[in-house]
């Protein structure tokens, strides 16, 4: 498995513009495409960047997908107003927790 984690920055103003681009692609392609796993999108509290954190079965996989011309036009519109800093990862450690806690609802 390997793990993508792009943080996007972006005005404040157009965050939650970046936020559905980045949720209409997701849902609508992305989830799709052969090997993908999951993905969780993140916004910060501040409203400058947009994280997405994704799961992929293998390298192979997140490359064809991404050779899909149909993620041209989302790319080319976020990439207009937001900049950003990919990184690819291998999982080290996970470590749950070890009390019963809640989560707080998301806002």
């Amino acid at each position: 498995m390997i793990i993508f984690i792009n943080v996007f920055h972006v005005d404040p103003s157009k965050q939650q513009r970046l936020v559905n681009i980045l949720t209409k692609v997701t849902d609508e392609i992305v989830s799709n495409a052969p090997g993908f796993i999951s993905s969780t999108l993140h916004r910060s509290i501040d409203g400058s960047k947009v994280t997405m954190y994704a799961k992929w079965a293998s390298l192979a996989d997140y490359e064809a997908m991404r050779q899909d011309p149909s993620l041209r036009p989302y790319l080319q519109e976020a990439l207009s107003f937001a900049t950003f800093d990919p990184g690819m990862y291998e999982v080290v450690s996970d470590f749950p927790s070890k009390t019963t806690h809640r989560e707080s609802p998301p806002r």
